[in-house]
């Protein structure tokens, strides 16, 4: 996988050189759109980078106050919202990772650290679940993108 990322970079390298400044912005906001797209639709689908599953929530006692049973709800439902994961391209770097609050959330699950579910509870380990990280498809996706983005040139 890294040596197809290095060769990808060699090759975009020649072509990125030939776009202006702002070229390479409205490249860079393209791709960095449709790999958000991508890294979305890996979260809601509770995979990782790898196609593992997550690793599952700790059992936990689901009755609520009024006796009611809750549904199990899949992780990081609002995580994957444009609102909270975000991208920036500019003409050198595109980036997709979270934002503020949330940011210390996902870093915790990305890589299996210790935290409090909530204030003053005792410390928790969790699994490691990958939220973001770079596959084949999204090697293809950026692939794709430098490719469309010629061929209209």
């Amino acid at each position: 996988m890294a040596s197809n990322l290095e060769a990808m970079e060699t090759w975009a390298a020649v072509l990125l050189a030939r776009l202006e400044p702002g070229e390479r912005s409205k490249l860079a906001r393209t791709i960095g759109q449709e790999l958000r797209r991508s890294q979305q639709k890996r979260v809601m689908a509770q995979e990782n980078p790898d196609g593992s599953k997550y690793a599952p929530r700790k059992k936990r006692d689901l009755r609520g106050k009024q006796g009611r049973i809750r549904r199990k709800l899949a992780m990081f439902k609002k995580l994957r919202t444009a609102t909270y994961m975000k991208f920036r391209g500019d003409s050198n770097i595109i980036t997709v990772g979270f934002t503020g609050r949330v940011a210390r959330i996902a870093r915790v699950h990305q890589y299996g650290l210790k935290d409090r579910a909530e204030r003053g509870a005792t410390e928790i380990s969790y699994e490691q679940r990958k939220l973001l990280g770079f596959c084949e498809l999204d090697l293809d996706i950026v692939r794709d993108g430098l490719l469309r983005h010629f061929g209209t040139f």
